[in-house]
Formats: C-alpha cells, structure tokens, sequence
C-alpha cells in the first residue's frame, strides 16, 4: 500500500466535538467525504492537551492507529464534526 502524501491538501477543517462544541483541530483534508480518520502528519493546530480526548468535556473522540505506515487517528462515530 502507498503512504498518504506527506505535503497533503491545502483545504483545512476545523473539527469540533459534537458534544461540546470545543474546538479540537484544524486538518488538511483531502476529498469531499466523510471524516473517517486524521493523518497526524496532516494536524496543522491541535488544541487537544491529551491525544484522542476532547478538553472540554474529556470525551474520547477517536483512537489511534496506523493506516498504511503512518501514524492516525481513526474516528469514533458521530463524536466529532467538521466545518
């Protein structure tokens, strides 16, 4: 399998909590879908103090993971929402 792209998109997200509606990360997304995982290599601001856990609510919203080589985090369903 090929690794994700290391310079990657230059659309970013904003990903919230869907709890509390905290900000956790501005990501480089590519594609129109759904979001599923965040490469870390991707994460251009990360507001989170602890990995995977929300700040202001301490939900955990994701776990990590490696997807083909590289470092992730894979998406817990409807925890989390991006603009």
């Amino acid at each position: 399998m090929a690794k994700p792209n290391k310079k990657g998109p230059v659309r970013t997200v904003d990903i919230f909590c869907s709890k509390c509606r905290t900000q956790l990360y501005k990501y480089r997304k590519g594609g129109k879908g759904a979001l599923v995982k965040c490469f870390i290599e991707r994460i251009s601001e990360d507001y989170t103090e602890e990995v995977a856990t929300c700040p202001g609510c301490q939900q955990v919203f994701a776990r990590q993971t490696l997807i083909r080589g590289t470092p992730a985090l894979k998406m817990i369903g409807q925890k989390v929402y991006m603009k």
